[in-house]
């Protein structure tokens, strides 16, 4: 096996239990903090206490708050940005162009509306791109758990140096040159999620409230949004069968560590979400993403009605309950 250099941009959770990964697999890994206070705590107790306590890091995982020398560490290997969505554009117009670099975020840019994809070829033209999804939870990857992920890339080298960096006993990388699909895929995910949080929510508050038959439907009617999204787009449709379309929704849609699925629950007992993002403490994309989602398919000319009982149901314009008397309401249609 060939030691790459791999750095790891971001010390949340999903950024460092891909560095666990990596370097359990024997890379050469640098993981980068933008809080040097916690980076010296993670060094001192070799776990990050803020985002995977249960996890120890290896001994070989090096970690550290300078920017610049984690970039240069990557330096013809591999550079992971594991930043929120927001923190995209900043991080790849800091990087040098000839720097090999794969995502982990998922959702479209507030106020451009960009995918990542996007933003990277308005920024960094010649860069080699890519993004790495998948239906993954940090905690379960982080403690060794069976995961497979999805590296996506027109370059079919930047893609098979992500299944080299990750690829292991436990974790299965599979590769995609469908980078629009992936990133649709792992943005619109989010916004059903919630979805599928306000239907579970209400529906263990009243027997006449919404239950397992609907959630299905939710499932079901969430990916056919998804789906014309994402041809809009230029995607290609075998893609939301896969891992990054199928699989991160029904994961992120009913998985009990999902921070998006956790909004719509909580939503559904009537909390703001001012309220709501206090107690997660934690980023869900979601939330954001999803007024910029219905724009681009308004743009597109595509019908998102679950999207858009979503955002107006986050922007306090209706209840949860209203919200789902909004979809039942609408007229019969063909499937």
């Amino acid at each position: 096996m060939t030691t790459l250099k791999i750095s790891v941009l971001g010390a949340g959770a999903w950024g460092t239990a891909l560095a666990i990964q990596a370097a359990r697999a024997g890379h050469d890994v640098h993981l980068w903090g933008r809080d040097a206070v916690a980076v010296v705590q993670m060094r001192a107790s070799r776990r990050n206490l803020a985002y995977l306590p249960d996890s120890a890091l290896p001994d070989g995982l090096a970690l550290g708050a300078d920017f610049e020398a984690a970039v240069a560490h990557a330096a013809g290997g591999l550079t992971i940005v594991a930043t929120p969505m927001s923190g995209l554009r900043a991080t790849l117009a800091a990087l040098p162009s000839a720097q090999r670099v794969l995502w982990l975020c998922k959702g479209f840019e507030a106020g451009t509306g960009r995918l990542g994809h996007e933003i990277a070829r308005e920024l960094q033209p010649a860069m080699r791109v890519g993004v790495l999804s998948g239906p993954s939870f940090a905690q379960e990857v982080a403690s060794g758990r069976p995961t497979a992920l999805v590296a996506a890339s027109e370059d079919e080298s930047l893609a098979q140096a992500a299944v080299e960096a990750f690829h292991g006993e436990r974790l299965r990388v599979y590769t995609s040159s469908d980078p629009v699909g992936v990133e649709v895929g792992g943005a619109v995910k989010n916004v059903m999620a919630i979805a599928v949080g306000v239907c579970d929510g209400l529906s263990a508050a009243a027997p006449d409230a919404p239950g397992l038959n609907a959630r299905a439907a939710l499932i079901t009617r969430g990916l056919a949004e998804m789906l014309r999204l994402g041809l809009a787009l230029g995607a290609r449709a075998e893609t939301f069968m896969g891992l990054s379309g199928l699989g991160d929704l029904v994961l992120t849609a009913t998985g009990d560590l999902s921070r998006n699925r956790r909004v719509g629950l909580l939503l559904a007992q009537g909390l703001a979400v001012p309220e709501i993002l206090a107690q997660l403490g934690h980023v869900a994309e979601g939330v954001y993403s999803a007024p910029t989602v219905l724009e681009r398919a308004r743009a597109a000319g595509v019908e998102m009605p679950i999207t858009e009982a979503m955002v107006a149901l986050l922007q306090g314009r209706v209840t949860a309950a209203q919200g789902v008397d909004l979809l039942m309401g609408r007229q019969a249609r063909p499937e």
